[in-house]
């Protein structure tokens, strides 16, 4: 693949959760690798910073010193909402003003996270979001999730799947995703994915950085990323599964113009129209496992 479609693909796919399990770290240092990969050769994949509620008032503290000052360099965030909605929505409207002020540290809170798993859940979260928010609902996979995805549409909202963990049971299994990417497919509804997907491929890691830590066949970005691009241009179920399922890199061919799997084809349009509404990123802890893992599969 050429190196400008590769960057198109991945361009600010990767929103950036060093504050949660497996990384875990504190706020000073997840802020501090932020900053640093904003500034470095890879800032091209970085998306947002992902930040509960909870914890904006930390987030201005340890932002001070490396948080750029000028409003076009605005650090964006992802803030995760917690079980009191209203109030982190409230919470978070007044972190915004605070840092529309000139001369505060720039940081943009226009997005949101959180988790529902009924159609009156939904209604409720997406009903008191104000219109300055886009809103992310992370669903349950282990059921049909079509009437779910359904309600988040009707909102004008997006969708999100939760993809692995730091235990075996928490990666969902390939036909579960799948159903959740049709549904999405079927709706026209953007999504993004989080947990889990720290490499390009599918294939067994370890679930945490422990020494001793257990291992299980994770999902890879790349699986996901094309799948989705390639359900939007009809792709049948049973190819689909096996290209969530595919562990081969030789399976691949990264081209200039398009990308080939198996005997299918999907061209650059496609794949950017892909992009652009249906798959828009994933969390991970790590930034840089998943840069550095793409460019040894390809050149970036």
């Amino acid at each position: 693949m050429s190196e400008s479609l590769l960057r198109r693909l991945l361009a600010g796919a990767v929103d950036y959760a060093g504050l949660f399990p497996p990384a875990a770290l504190d706020m000073p240092a997840a802020v501090g690798e932020f900053a640093g990969h904003l500034a470095g050769p890879d800032a091209w994949a970085m998306g947002r910073f992902v930040v509960p509620v909870a914890r904006l008032a930390e987030l201005e503290e340890a932002v001070e010193a490396p948080a750029p000052r000028v409003p076009a360099e605005a650090w964006r965030l992802s803030a995760l909402v917690g079980a009191d909605a209203a109030a982190d929505l409230r919470s978070l409207g007044e972190f915004n003003c605070r840092h529309a002020v000139p001369g505060a540290p720039a940081l943009s809170g226009d997005v949101i996270e959180a988790r529902a798993g009924s159609v009156e859940a939904i209604d409720r979260l997406l009903g008191a979001l104000p219109r300055w928010a886009t809103a992310y609902v992370e669903i349950p996979l282990d059921r049909d999730p079509s009437p779910l995805v359904a309600a988040i549409a009707r909102h004008g909202a997006r969708a999100k799947a939760r993809t692995g963990g730091v235990t075996a049971d928490a990666i969902p299994a390939a036909g579960d995703l799948l159903r959740f990417l049709r549904a999405c497919t079927a709706a026209r509804i953007p999504f993004k994915a989080t947990a889990g997907l720290h490499h390009p491929l599918r294939a067994e890691y370890a679930l945490t950085y422990a020494p001793d830590s257990a291992r299980a066949a994770m999902f890879g970005y790349l699986n996901v990323f094309l799948a989705a691009a390639w359900l939007r241009q009809g792709l049948g179920d049973a190819d689909a599964l096996g290209l969530l399922e595919e562990r081969s890199p030789e399976a691949f061919v990264f081209g200039d113009e398009a990308i080939e799997w198996r005997g299918h084809r999907l061209e650059r349009a496609a794949l950017l129209e892909a992009r652009g509404s249906a798959i828009v990123s994933f969390g991970s802890c790590s930034f840089t496992e998943p840069v550095e893992e793409l460019r040894a599969l390809a050149p970036v």
